[in-house]
């Protein structure tokens, strides 16, 4: 299908059987960076018309107080799910759908570096969907929040399975957002085109590039926490279980160290299509394209040392609730610098008031009140008054909604030419706007006011209390036009994509090299690229006389490494970050010694034994690798051979060790130590195992000759890099759990 494409011809696609299976079958094996854009969008679609019937239940109960619509416990499901499926399969896979047909275009680059990788990424979204709403047929939906928290969540308080859905589903879906992340960083790093170095990446790329590791930073820990509840739930472990020694207030610890990084995983790509919109509905070049593009890391650095400002209620104690107080105001510098910029980047313009640059505009304004009502919170003071109060609901819906959901629709106006070859209506475009921008401030307006007069959050019903009831009922007559606006948008899409205007190749006039290419673009995306001197090539192209001044050398040689050694170092960072987490929760319990077997029933001198064993392994392997590059073929295969043997040993070792423990009584369960002990061994022994499967598939390839010639060489490299990475962190465990006791 393409831009061209009429109902008849669609219809012959649809209605004849062997072009339906063929259609159906390219689309649904297909690696192309294109197709699993839409692919990544549709499915936001589906859940979105979900999530959003959940957000209407959960309104229409709220409209007047003492409602008996729903019961509490199907309002507290409504309330998880919606929330998890408006973060994890709503928002995420539109922004990360956008990212994919874009990023690609606009760095010159024929894909993204690992196309079944993403195909693997996207698959994650739907199949983490479907666990998570299977929950519903499977004894009932989760009931304890997007955030899931401890003890709640555990099984004594919640013992239906939905919670471990929840889990298992947030789990596939985080495995699934970072192997994006790590594509995107592979993609621009290693295929920019010729002259795209990283000072002329169009802002766009260059902030999704950014956010990407937050993605790596954040996501894995998550995953740590989901483990670490799943491991309490199925195998009655003992992390966050008070009458087992666990700590509650630990899962949010990690919980939020992913939570508020979550936030700008979601407001960095919408702060993206803003830099990108903005720029060419002015008619100027971005205002401070250097602080833009700085701000962005700010934002991500501060990003990760913020999470405390959710938990100043808990009670973490002075020198904690300072230090995130006076972390979470720095924050708002870098963010007040891009409104700066877009704000600037407008004043003086030729501005054009189609669709994409009015959905900017109220994402300016929403954002802006979104920020104010956010470095509230930044005070310990105010935020104690206001945490558990509507005044929060609504500061976060002006950042989900006002912010990232209009950067969202101004985006699919910008890019929906050049996915389909054809505009999409203005006229209907702009009845989404207005219905928009009514329906949302009437909904969420009036929430502050509601958290001041006092009104709890995660409630299912209020008394009568003076003002509540009409501020309830407009904040729920709001949702009926955004519902409409919703209703009219994929009209919108639909029908545009039959009957809409030809596009032609840049409908907008813009610089970056997306619209260099025909609508919708051919498979391999480029047939030529202009030449790249500046961070505006398609303005340089048609201005000869006047370009933009180079930027940087003035060459198109362009510095590409190796996508595989790129993709496998991410992906290395982000392991560190999920051990991490794990050895941090248990030294946050060593710290606390409980009743019952510990650190002294570990025998040190064996597992010294068998620890050498797998530190040999790692320079058995550099062995094998510089035969690989010499062509020393027996040489290899012998070295290769000894790294096996050697992990191999080191398995054996862990394993005695945990039948000699099961031995005495001690398993996952008998205590907080073995608990942790077991889930941070067993994890690193699963990571050697899944190194050594590697390892011997490309024994088997060495000895039938086909790593020969340098073939294979980049991917056996980037194998060894994970083998040491599994030595660095057992270098790590040894030190924690055995070392540590003996020294203390």
């Amino acid at each position: 299908m393409n831009g061209t494409t009429t109902i008849a011809e669609f219809r012959e696609a649809v209605l004849d059987p062997a072009k339906r299976r063929h259609y159906q079958l390219a689309w649904l094996s297909t690696v192309d960076h294109k197709r699993i854009a839409i692919l990544y969008m549709l499915t936001a679609l589906v859940f979105f018309i979900i999530g959003g019937v959940e957000a209407l239940f959960i309104r229409l109960q709220l409209a007047v107080p003492n409602n008996h619509f729903l019961q509490p416990d199907t309002f507290n499901q409504l309330f998880t799910m919606h929330g998890t499926t408006m973060i994890f399969l709503v928002v995420m896979p539109v922004l990360f759908g956008l990212v994919n047909y874009v990023l690609p275009l606009q760095i010159g680059a024929r894909d993204m570096a690992f196309p079944r990788l993403n195909a693997f990424g996207f698959w994650c979204v739907p199949l983490g969907g479907i666990l998570l709403h299977f929950s519903v047929l499977a004894g009932g939906a989760p009931a304890v929040g997007w955030f899931s928290y401890a003890p709640l969540s555990e099984t004594p308080y919640s013992s239906s399975p939905g919670v471990d859905y929840w889990a298992v589903a947030l789990f596939v879906l985080g495995i699934g957002s970072i192997s994006f992340a790590i594509n995107t960083i592979a993609t621009v790093i290693a295929l920019r085109g010729p002259g795209m170095t990283m000072r002329r990446l169009p802002l766009f790329t260059w902030i999704n590039f950014v956010n990407a590791f937050i993605i790596i930073f954040a996501l894995p820990v998550l995953n740590a926490n989901l483990a670490m509840i799943l491991i309490d739930r199925q195998l009655q472990g003992h992390f966050f279980l008070p009458i087992g020694g666990g700590s509650p207030v630990l899962w949010q610890h990690i919980f939020w160290a992913f939570g508020h990084p979550e936030v700008y995983i979601m407001a960095l790509p919408a702060f993206a299509i803003v830099s990108e919109i903005i720029p060419v509905f002015s008619r100027k070049p971005i205002f401070g394209y250097e602080f833009v593009a700085a701000s962005s890391v700010a934002i991500a650095v501060l990003s990760l040392g913020v999470w405390g400002h959710h938990m100043f209620t808990v009670g973490m104690g002075r020198p904690l609730d300072v230090f995130f107080a006076i972390s979470s105001m720095l924050i708002a510098i870098p963010t007040g610098v891009k409104v700066l910029n877009w704000t600037a980047t407008m004043l003086g313009g030729r501005i054009r008031f189609d669709v994409p640059m009015l959905c900017c505009i109220a994402f300016l304004i929403q954002f802006l009140v979104a920020g104010l009502t956010g470095i509230s919170h930044a005070s310990v003071a105010l935020d104690w008054q206001t945490k558990n109060s509507y005044f929060l609901v609504a500061h976060f819906h002006f950042v989900a909604v006002g912010a990232i959901v209009f950067a969202v629709i101004g985006g699919l106006q910008y890019w929906f030419p050049k996915m389909s070859g054809r505009m999409l209506s203005e006229r209907l475009g702009k009845w989404t706007f207005w219905l928009m921008v009514i329906g949302f401030n009437m909904t969420f307006v009036i929430q502050h006011f509601l958290g001041l007069l006092g009104m709890p959050r995660r409630v299912y019903t209020y008394p009568d209390l003076p003002n509540w009831g009409w501020m309830n009922m407009l904040s729920t007559s709001g949702v009926f036009f955004m519902s409409a606006a919703a209703l009219i948008l994929v009209w919108n899409l639909a029908t545009s994509f039959f009957r809409g205007k030809i596009a032609g190749d840049n409908p907008w006039d813009a610089w970056t090299l997306e619209w260099a290419t025909t609508s919708p673009p051919p498979h391999e995306n480029f047939i030529a690229l202009p030449p790249i001197r500046s961070r505006r090539p398609l303005w340089d192209l048609a201005n000869p006389d006047r370009p933009d001044p180079i930027v940087g050398e003035n060459s198109a040689a362009v510095t590409r490494p190796d996508h595989n050694k790129v993709g496998i170092l991410t992906f290395i960072l982000s392991e560190a970050g999920f051990f991490a987490a794990l050895i941090l929760a248990y030294l946050y319990f060593y710290a606390r010694p409980q009743a019952g077997p510990g650190p002294k029933e570990l025998d040190v001198p064996r597992t010294l034994v068998f620890s050498v064993c797998l530190f040999a392994s790692s320079f058995t392997f550099w062995r094998s690798e510089v035969a690989l590059t010499k062509q020393r073929r027996g040489s290899m295969l012998g070295w290769l051979a000894l790294t096996v043997l050697l992990g191999g040993i080191f398995l054996v070792g862990q394993g005695t060790e945990y039948w000699k423990l099961f031995q005495t009584g001690v398993d996952l369960s008998t205590n907080l130590f073995s608990t942790t002990f077991f889930t941070l061994t067993g994890f690193h022994g699963l990571h050697v195992l899944l190194g050594l499967i590697a390892l011997l598939i490309f024994l088997w390839l060495a000895w039938e000759g086909d790593l020969a010639s340098g073939r294979g060489e980049s991917a056996f490299k980037s194998v060894g890099y994970y083998w040491h990475f599994v030595d660095v962190v057992w270098v790590f465990v040894l030190l924690t759990v055995y070392i540590l006791p003996l020294v203390r």
